[in-house]
């Protein structure tokens, strides 16, 4: 009986596949017949005008704040960004940029880079949510996937459950997107009729709906972002005669500034209104349009005689995942020109742009001095490493599994830089520090995995000799060797946190000792960058992005072993076999042998039998008074009793802590009047035997050593759960939390304190959660995304 009932639903299903893929066909002749031919419509308004107006102050808002916060970035559902109007006319593609299998570099489709119109995006196979037949009310509504998602989500509102069904709604990064064209939203809204906009999500309120419906009835006219006003426009005049000088030294400096700021949004402090803006390469100078010269990477061959650097203003809206604010001012541009001009040195010529010269920083900027490139990258050094997180995607599990999940990172003193004998050694190595960009896109990851393998070791050699010599009998090898911020700049200590595929960077040293601290010096600094932002394309084939990660693995065991150079010879073998518990044979090999040569004793006397906890408590001491206490829980505004039961949540450990998301973003409301809500984040910092397996990091995973990092504010992009709690019930909370032992119970707990996707009062929760963010820090917020919200 069970298998006759299955073929008849078989049939069933086979039928109605061919049906509604019927009615594709025949709903498209009718859209053409009735509407007309389809084609782009010109929908950007003068920014004077009554249109940009309405979208500007009732429109736009609402966009943002129910849209935007999954349409933002490379992993929006269906490449669809709603965060420019210039996005939204452009439409969706079935295509994925996460596609980690492919054999071929893909076509590249980066918003306002890769396409300049929506004809052009058209060509590139990206279809209209917008109607562009004939543009009349009914047409407008009935012919466009934007309007008839709103009208199913209206039609069929979230079920009411606290949990949806798993069967029914797939909340995966990887779940297959359907992606519907105006021809085949028959046929979806039939198949998924509860799949309406926004998915998985409360549908927007009844008044947002009409705004929405009857923007989209008018034909959805828009309007691009305002120009800068004239104190930005004078500035940015000012920048771009600066980084546009004739000689060759000027050129080649603001080629160094351009390749580590391109992902950065630069804005100048100086102004009250401060408006972002993305360095560009144009073949047009300052005073002309931009003509912007789009290749895969900031240093591929321009193809022009002379590369001009441009401000570019950025016209989409600012989400967290992907803004790093870079401030120019007065005494940066000083401090560039004391960095760069005022040291006597020629230029001689230009170097070309051959990937494998291009690729490689410490050959092609070989004529720049070393001391002003890593004082350069210091100055800013959040900023830079933020840059491996945000800079060129959004999200990468295969990237980013290669770090642990919280870590401290630490600096080589740059007056250990200042050297001919650096600069020389550095010239010496040129061969064995090329990159895996030189190879572009598309990679053989095996073959040249070894040979990378091969290169690494002989230049770990070469260094570990170099520093044998440095520090001959320990001899300064001491904590002096760390850069303390010059005595006032805060990027000397930072923390990394990996939340699964994506990564916060922060200023100063967050939390508990972490199990591995990195100490960078400028090599290892630079070619971070060039290997995770400058050389990483995230259209790259799989041998590409395999091999990056490979080589990522060498350039963070170097990291670690510059620290444990700080510990007694004996505890860096037990530090790092604890670090990498069942490598692989071919690691253990490197490990052994390569990355542990340097067998120099440590200048410090240690007084403990826990010298890597000495080592941790030393460098705090040192760089305390640099070191940013921003997200310090016990300074929120809250009472004594309550900063203490935060103490509690923050110990939670092992594999309770493991029942928590990557993310929890917390909103405490103080009992004392008029006071603001407080915000926390929850992080969850997953244990591993080691970090350097490729494909199966399950099985790497140690669930008994899970801990949870309590910090103040809003830190990363993906909350995975909010919380929502009043001060005076605190004690209860945490009680609660206590007993949130298993699946049963964390349900039993979001009952009671959490803000669930399903929650009638999500959007009003979120709205006031952004608008504290945004009002806390107006320069750094972005707008969250929910991409990673759990289903529990």
């Amino acid at each position: 009986m069970l298998t006759i009932t299955k073929s008849i639903k078989r049939i069933a299903l086979v039928a109605v596949t061919l049906l509604f893929s019927g009615c594709a066909i025949y709903a498209g002749i009718n859209f053409d017949q009735i509407y007309g031919k389809a084609a782009p419509q010109q929908r950007i308004a003068p920014p004077a005008s009554l249109q940009a107006n309405m979208y500007l102050t009732e429109v736009k808002p609402i966009i943002e704040n129910r849209c935007v916060v999954c349409h933002a970035c490379y992993d929006a559902p269906c490449q669809l960004k709603f965060s420019s109007a210039e996005g939204i006319d452009r439409g969706a593609n079935k295509e994925k940029v996460y596609e980690g299998t492919r054999l071929l570099a893909a076509n590249t489709t980066r918003m306002f880079i890769d396409a300049q119109n929506t004809a052009e995006w058209r060509d590139l196979g990206f279809n209209a949510i917008l109607n562009e037949r004939a543009q009349t009310p009914d047409a407008n509504t009935q012919a466009g996937v934007m309007a008839r998602m709103l009208k199913l989500k209206q039609a069929h509102p979230l079920p009411q459950q606290a949990i949806l069904t798993p069967d029914e709604w797939d909340f995966s990064l990887d779940r297959n997107q359907q992606c519907p064209t105006i021809e085949e939203m028959s046929g979806f809204e039939l198949n998924y009729p509860q799949w309406g906009m926004p998915y998985g999500l409360p549908q927007i309120s009844d008044a947002e709906h009409e705004v929405l419906m009857n923007w989209l009835s008018l034909g959805a006219p828009m309007s691009s972002v305002s120009p800068p006003d004239a104190a930005n426009l004078a500035l940015l005049e000012k920048w771009e005669s600066f980084l546009n000088g004739d000689s060759l030294k000027q050129q080649l400096v603001s080629r160094y500034i351009y390749e580590h700021l391109f992902v950065s949004h630069l804005y100048f402090s100086e102004v009250k209104q401060p408006v972002f803006f993305n360095l560009v390469r144009s073949r047009t100078a300052p005073g002309k349009p931009i003509d912007l010269i789009a290749t895969r990477r900031p240093f591929d061959d321009p193809d022009v005689d002379r590369v001009y650097y441009r401000f570019q203003q950025v016209r989409e809206t600012i989400v967290d995942k992907t803004h790093m604010p870079y401030a120019l001012n007065a005494d940066k541009m000083a401090r560039i020109r004391a960095l760069f001009f005022e040291p006597e040195y020629e230029i001689d010529t230009l170097p070309g742009y051959e990937p494998e010269l291009a690729a490689n920083p410490l050959s092609a900027f070989r004529q720049l001095p070393v001391n002003a490139r890593y004082r350069f990258m210091l100055d800013n050094a959040q900023n830079t490493i933020m840059g491996f997180i945000k800079g060129p995607v959004c999200r990468g599990q295969l990237t980013l599994n290669v770090i642990n999940d919280r870590f401290w990172v630490f600096f080589v003193n740059p007056e250990m830089s200042d050297s001919p004998k650096v600069s020389a050694f550095y010239d010496e190595q040129a061969a064995n520090l090329l990159m895996p960009a030189e190879h572009e896109s598309n990679t053989l990851p095996i073959s040249n995995w070894i040979g990378y393998a091969k290169q690494q070791g002989r230049f770990l050699r070469a260094k570990n000799a170099f520093l044998a010599d440095t520090f001959k009998g320990g001899e300064h090898l001491t904590t002096a060797v760390i850069w303390d911020g010059d005595g006032h700049n805060d990027n000397a200590t930072l923390t990394v946190l990996r939340h699964f595929d994506s990564a916060t960077v922060t200023k100063g040293l967050v939390g508990t000792h972490p199990k591995t601290a990195w100490v960078l010096d400028y090599s290892l600094f630079e070619r971070i960058h060039y290997l995770l932002v400058a050389g990483f394309d995230v259209y790259g084939n799989f041998g590409h992005q395999l091999v990056t990660r490979m080589y990522m693995d060498f350039l963070r065991m170097e990291g670690e072993s510059n620290f444990l150079s700080l510990l007694p010879a004996d505890i860096r073998h037990q530090e790092l076999a604890n670090w990498y518990q069942d490598a692989d044979q071919n690691l253990s090999k490197f490990i052994q042998g390569d990355i542990n040569q340097f067998s120099q004793p440590t200048g410090i006397t240690f007084k403990t039998d826990d010298p890597k906890s000495e080592l941790l408590n030393m460098l705090e001491n040192k760089l305390k008074p640099v070191s940013s206490p921003r997200y310090d829980y016990r300074q929120a505004t809250l009472q004594p009793e309550s900063l203490a039961l935060l103490e509690q949540i923050d110990a939670l450990k092992g594999t309770q802590a493991t029942l928590f998301p990557e993310l929890t973003f917390i909103m405490v409301e103080p009992a004392a009047a008029k006071s603001r809500p407080q915000l926390f984040t929850l992080i969850r910092n997953s244990a591993h035997k080691n970090v350097s397996s490729l494909f199966d990091e399950e099985s790497n995973r140690l669930y008994e050593q899970d801990d949870m990092t309590l910090v103040k504010g809003l830190l990363g992009s993906y909350p995975g759960a909010f919380w929502q709690v009043k001060e005076a019930v605190l004690p209860e909370l945490v009680k609660q939390l206590s007993q949130t032992t298993d699946e049963k119970s964390y349900q039993a707990f979001m009952t009671r304190f959490g803000v669930r996707r399903t929650d009638p009062n999500f959007w009003s929760f979120s709205d006031a959660i952004n608008t504290l963010y945004r009002e806390n820090y107006p320069i750094e917020a972005g707008l969250l995304d929910y991409n990673r919200l759990e289903n529990r």
